[in-house]
């Protein structure tokens, strides 16, 4: 029986900026995407009968709308590949948090399943395919932390320092769609170029003049215990939410700082240490 053992990290948003909308109603957005060490664990084994099946549960979703299962099956109908995959999903990543927990799932699965079944697909072909599951699949099949643009899927790779988070875990789901459809949301933000970021060793997450969430005050509006995560990082280091919500982050130069934040944290609050990545786990599996 031949199975792999596959970490799939989740991400976060170091800004996120909406600077416009497309004719079909997508945001273009910019951001700079960061692989930290949270990461979910998933274990693929080998079929030869072309069944693609998720054999653990997971609440909330149903194996036929898993990203997993649907992007093995996205495979199998784009290059004819008649073999089949069991897989099992270990969740650490908090879902509905915009830590990019279902995309990284999904890239995990193309890129595990290009080795396994010994497609050889090119980087560009998966991650291609990877944007028809998610605007958010791509960056994870890339492999580098990435300046992004368009829906996010056009990406420079960006080199970051050395880096410790603090990742909060607000007890709400904050529906990605909502922040977006909202009357109060900016999509206006003066666009900027790569060259316009602070190099890598200057930069700190929410320490710029003029970086920050552009969705962050419709959560806060909207889902309050965001905010009140965010005020009491805040009381540290610089904090900003990732994503769409709802989880926030703060960013420490060591990971000794990071952790005496977390001892601090109150009992009724839920949150990680995750040290920044330079590359996804995956980078060597697909050329």
């Amino acid at each position: 029986m031949t199975t792999l053992t596959c970490a799939a990290p989740a991400k976060l948003n170091l800004f996120l900026h909406v600077v416009g909308r497309r004719d079909d109603g997508y945001h273009l957005l910019q951001t700079l995407f960061r692989f930290i060490d949270l990461h979910d664990t998933l274990y693929f084994t080998l079929r030869d009968d072309g069944e693609v099946r998720r054999i653990n549960a997971l609440e909330g979703v149903p194996p036929e709308q898993d990203l997993c299962v649907l992007a093995a099956r996205l495979l199998q109908q784009e290059t004819g590949c008649t073999l089949g995959v069991e897989i099992e999903v270990e969740k650490r990543i908090p879902m509905g948090g915009g830590l990019g927990g279902g995309s990284s799932d999904a890239a995990t699965t193309l890129l595990a399943l290009n080795r396994l079944w010994q497609l050889d697909l090119s980087r560009e072909r998966l991650m291609a395919l990877g944007l028809t599951l998610g605007a958010d699949v791509p960056v994870f099949v890339f492999g580098d932390n990435a300046f992004a643009e368009g829906v996010g899927e056009r990406l420079q790779a960006y080199e970051l320092p050395e880096a410790w988070y603090v990742v909060l875990c607000p007890p709400v789901h904050v529906p990605t769609a909502k922040i977006f459809t909202h009357s109060e949301l900016t999509r206006n933000t003066i666009s900027m170029t790569m060259r316009a970021l602070p190099n890598g060793q200057a930069f700190r997450a929410g320490r710029q003049a003029g970086l920050n969430n552009d969705l962050q005050a419709v959560a806060c509006k909207l889902y309050p215990e965001v905010a009140e995560y965010l005020v009491w990082l805040a009381q540290f280091a610089p904090a900003m939410m990732t994503g769409s919500g709802a989880c926030v982050f703060a960013e420490f130069a060591t990971e000794a700082e990071a952790k005496a934040v977390l001892q601090q944290l109150p009992t009724d609050m839920r949150g990680y240490v995750a040290h920044g990545l330079q590359q996804h786990p995956l980078r060597e599996f697909a050329a």
